[in-house]
């Protein structure tokens, strides 16, 4: 009796370290897995006029692996895309599996004087789709141009924190804080941010992104050392 009891004990112990065994491994492989992002946008994220390896996406990608995050961004970008194209095409852009979206559209409705309300509806639906298919959303703003107004700027520059705070997704003002207005920072059209411009949209951005992985991915988001 006791040695039938002895063998169900050393059972017992060993079915207990094959599971320890088989979730530590688990949990291994979840944070080996890298965080899938899309950048979902326009020329400004298609890297307009750059090569791919120095547009956005790619770049953001080197900074975060060389700052200790696994990750790998996919370029969604469509240059000349409005916030209506990129609704349009959002379900084939960002594939299943994708973990966090940063939706960067609405400056192509700016420059084309559209109404903001327009921008406003396509953005919310890419936020509440992406929401519905539990992928994490990034709301980056834009600003507006002086071309139309006061009026026109208030209005269009207000919907980016009013969808953040209806959605309740993390906000980045202003993509291209730091490089607007600055010619030594943009192509000869004085908008699109060629290398050195796209460095500095990625210095500036890259550390708010870094706050959103940590606080929404954990050890996941932690690169192997």
């Amino acid at each position: 009796m006791a040695s039938g009891s002895t063998t169900h004990g050393v059972a017992r112990l060993l079915l207990q370290f094959a599971c320890l065994v088989v979730l530590s491994l688990s949990a291994q492989a979840a944070r080996a897995k890298p965080v899938s992002i899309v950048a979902f946008g326009d020329s400004l994220t298609a890297g307009y006029q750059l090569p791919s390896s120095e547009a956005f996406p790619s770049m953001l990608q080197a900074r975060l692996r060389a700052d200790g995050f696994s990750v790998d961004i996919a370029n969604a970008g469509v240059s000349g895309d409005t916030a209506a194209g990129g609704l349009a095409r959002l379900d084939w852009s960002v594939p299943d599996g994708t973990d966090l979206v940063i939706v960067e559209l609405g400056a192509n409705d700016m420059l084309r004087g559209a109404p903001p309300a327009e921008a406003a509806r396509a953005i919310s639906q890419i936020v509440e789709r992406l929401q519905a298919r539990k992928i994490a959303v990034v709301l980056a703003g834009m600003r507006s141009i002086g071309n139309w107004g006061d009026a026109y700027r208030a209005e269009f520059e207000a919907i980016y924190p009013d969808i953040a705070r209806r959605f309740d997704v993390p906000f980045y003002p202003f993509f291209l804080q730091g490089v607007a207005g600055d010619r030594a920072l943009t192509l000869q059209d004085g908008m699109h941010p060629n290398k050195a411009g796209v460095e500095k949209v990625v210095a500036e951005f890259a550390p708010f992104l870094e706050t959103v992985l940590t606080t929404r991915f954990g050890a996941r988001a932690q690169a192997a050392k």
